[in-house]
C-alpha cells in the first residue's frame, strides 16, 4: 500500500476493507472541519494534505514491530459501568478481541490495554469515568517511563456522546469506540499501537452483534443476560439513550434462541433478555411475517412515532424461549409501559418459567410532568395498566424507575410522585434526582429549573416512601414458602446463602443440609444453580430472610402449587 493511503487509513479517513459498512443512521461527531462541541465552543479546522505527507513520510521511517509488541497479543483489561445493557456489551467486546487473539486480565498493572465500557445517562456516571481517568493517568505515565505502553480507550455511550472531549482533555485516552463500533476494536487497537488516536462512534440502523456469542462472565454461571434488541426511539425528552445507542432493530429471533440454547447446555439456569426497550422488540428478518399488523399499544398509551407493522413481536419470541428450556427461569428488562397487550400478560401468567415480575418505569407521579417528559401517557392510563396486570398475573412483584426534580416539576407534582408510590406499593424500585443530558429535547426546550437542595431532599422523600411501602409489600410474603434460585454465599454471612425469588427480590437463609424433594433419603447442600423452597421468616425493603425447607425443581415446584 501507498505510504500517503496508509497514512489517510491510520487517521480514519480511507475506509479499510474490515471498517464498519455504510448504512449509517447518523455520526455523533465526524472530527473533521469546524464543528460545535459545547455551546460557545468549536473545533479547529482539521489536517491538510501537509499533514497526511508528513505522516506518511513517518510511517516510511518507522522501524518494524519487535515480536509481542504486534496488535492482538496484548492482555487487555475491562473495566464497566452503568447498567446492564454495558455489561452484555463488556462481553461482546472481549468476545471479538479474544478471537483477534487479545488475552484477559484481571491485574491492572499487567494490562497493555486498559478499556471502560462507559454510561452517559446521568451526569454522576460521567464524572466516575473523568475520576477513573485520572488514576490511569498517573499509571500510564508510570509505564511510559518504563518504555512499557499502555493503551487507554472508551467504549459505550460516554465515548458517542464525548468524543472529541475525551480524546483531547490530556490526551490521555488512545482509543474512542460508541456502542455500535465493536467490531472496529482491532482495528482501533492497531492504530493506537502506531501512536495515533483512533475512534468511531458511528451509529448503525442494523447493528445487533447477532453472529456474536458474548463470552459470559456472571458469577457462577447461575444466570446471564441476552441482548435482543438495541436502540430506543421513544425519544423520552430526559433521556439520551436514542442519542447515544441510536434507532431500535431486534435481532433475528433464531440467533437469539440459539445463544438461549446455548446457555441451557452450559447449565444457566435463569436468562434475563435484554433491551432498551425490549418489549417493543421486532424481528423483521422473515419475509413472511413484514405484512403482520402493529400491536396494539396498552390502553390510553401512545407514541411519538409510527405504528411500525411487520415483523415478529415479543409475544412471540418470549413464547419460543420460554419453551427451550423447563428448568430455566426468564425474565426481561426493561421494557416501557405501552408494550404490555394482552398476549403478553397472558403468557408470562400461563408458563411457570417466565417470573411474575414486571418491570414498569413510572418516572412520575403527575400528569403534567409525564407529559413533558413525552412518556405517552397519563397518570390515570397507568394505574389502569397496573390494575390490569395485577388482574392478570395474580401475586406480580412489580419494580418502577422515578426521577426526582425534572424540569419545572413543583411541590404538587412531587406530592403525587408520593402518593403514586403509595398506591402502587412497588417491591423494587429505582430513583434518582434529574441530571440534564445534552443533545435531549429537555436540553433544548425546557429548563433545569429545581434548584439541587430541593432534587435532593425530594429524592430522600421518595426513597423513604418507597422504603415504607417495600416493607409492606414484601411482609405479606412472610410465612409463604418461596422458590428460590440459589447464587451463593451471602456477602456477609459465610454460614448463609442467598439468591432470588421468582420476583427477583433477594433472599439470605442458613446455608444447612436439607432433604431432596425427588425423595432421595440422603441429605444434600444446596449449589449455585439449585432451585429450593425458603420459608420466609422475615422482611425488610429490599430483603426476605427465612428457613431451608427441602431443593426442588423448577417444574415440581410448579406442579404442587
Amino acid at each position: 500500500m501507498l505510504p500517503w493511503r496508509r497514512a489517510l487509513r491510520a487517521a480514519g479517513l480511507l475506509r479499510s476493507a474490515t471498517a464498519p459498512r455504510p448504512g449509517v443512521a447518523r455520526r455523533a461527531s465526524c472530527g473533521q472541519g469546524e464543528r460545535p462541541v459545547g455551546r460557545g465552543a468549536t473545533l479547529s479546522a482539521g489536517p491538510d494534505l501537509r499533514h497526511f505527507l508528513r505522516g506518511a513520510a513517518a510511517e516510511e521511517r518507522r522501524p518494524e514491530p519487535q515480536p509481542g509488541s504486534v496488535p492482538g497479543t496484548g492482555k487487555v483489561y475491562l473495566e464497566t459501568y452503568g447498567c446492564q445493557m454495558n455489561v452484555n456489551d463488556t462481553e461482546i467486546a472481549w468476545a471479538i478481541l479474544q478471537k483477534n487473539g487479545y488475552t484477559r486480565t484481571k491485574d491492572l498493572g499487567e494490562a497493555d490495554v486498559i478499556l471502560l465500557v462507559t454510561c452517559s445517562v446521568r451526569e454522576k456516571a460521567e464524572q466516575a469515568i473523568w475520576n477513573r481517568l485520572q488514576h490511569l493517568k498517573a499509571l500510564k505515565a508510570r509505564r511510559q517511563q518504563a518504555r512499557l505502553p499502555l493503551r487507554i480507550g472508551i467504549l459505550g455511550c460516554m465515548a458517542e456522546r464525548l468524543k472529541e472531549e475525551i480524546l483531547h482533555r490530556e490526551k490521555l485516552v488512545d482509543i474512542v469506540a460508541g456502542p455500535d463500533a465493536y467490531r472496529d476494536l482491532p482495528r482501533l487497537l492497531a492504530v493506537a499501537e502506531s501512536g495515533q488516536q483512533a475512534a468511531n462512534v458511528l451509529l448503525s440502523l442494523d447493528e445487533t452483534y447477532a453472529d456474536i456469542l458474548p463470552v459470559q462472565t456472571s458469577a457462577g454461571g447461575t444466570t446471564a443476560f441476552v441482548s435482543i434488541m438495541r436502540g430506543c426511539d421513544n425519544m423520552c425528552s430526559y433521556c439520551i439513550v436514542p442519542f447515544t445507542r441510536g434507532r431500535e432493530r431486534s435481532r433475528p429471533i433464531a440467533s437469539i434462541l440459539q445463544e438461549v440454547r446455548m446457555l441451557s447446555d452450559q447449565g444457566v439456569k435463569e436468562v434475563t433478555l435484554l433491551g432498551q426497550n425490549v418489549n417493543s422488540f421486532r424481528d423483521t428478518s422473515e419475509v413472511q411475517f413484514q405484512s403482520a399488523a402493529a400491536p396494539v399499544l396498552s390502553r390510553g398509551f401512545s407514541t411519538v412515532y409510527k405504528a411500525k407493522p411487520g415483523g415478529l413481536r415479543f409475544a412471540h419470541l418470549l413464547d419460543q424461549v420460554s419453551r427451550i428450556d423447563p428448568e430455566m427461569r426468564i425474565r426481561f428488562t426493561s421494557p416501557h409501559p405501552k408494550d404490555f397487550p394482552d398476549e403478553v400478560l397472558q403468557l408470562i401468567q400461563e408458563r411457570h418459567n417466565i417470573c411474575k415480575q414486571l418491570h414498569l418505569p413510572a418516572q412520575s407521579g403527575s400528569t403534567r410532568v409525564l407529559e413533558a417528559m413525552r412518556r405517552g401517557y397519563t397518570r390515570e392510563a397507568y394505574l389502569e395498566l397496573v390494575h390490569h396486570v395485577r388482574e392478570s398475573i395474580p401475586g406480580v412483584s412489580l419494580s418502577s424507575d422515578f426521577i426526582a426534580g425534572f424540569c419545572g416539576e413543583t411541590e404538587e407534582d412531587h406530592q403525587q410522585t408520593v402518593s403514586l408510590l403509595q398506591e402502587v406499593r412497588y417491591n423494587v424500585g429505582f430513583l434518582f434526582a434529574y441530571s440534564m443530558r445534552q443533545k435531549t429535547r429537555a436540553y433544548h426546550r425546557l429548563q433545569d429549573d429545581v434548584p439541587a437542595d430541593i432534587k435532593k431532599r425530594r429524592l430522600e422523600e421518595l426513597i423513604t416512601v418507597f422504603r415504607e411501602e417495600a416493607v409492606k409489600a414484601n411482609e405479606a410474603m412472610v410465612g409463604q414458602s418461596q422458590l428460590v434460585l440459589v447464587e451463593g454465599p451471602s456477602k456477609r454471612s459465610a454460614s448463609e446463602l442467598c439468591g432470588r425469588n421468582d420476583g427477583n427480590i433477594k433472599v439470605i437463609f442458613p446455608d444447612t443440609e436439607i432433604e431432596d424433594a425427588a425423595g432421595c433419603k440422603a441429605l444434600v447442600r444446596a449449589q449455585p444453580g439449585d432451585y429450593v423452597l425458603v420459608k420466609v421468616t422475615s422482611a425488610s425493603s429490599q430483603t426476605l430472610k427465612g428457613v431451608l425447607l427441602c431443593r426442588t425443581t423448577l417444574s415440581r415446584s410448579a406442579a404442587s402449587h
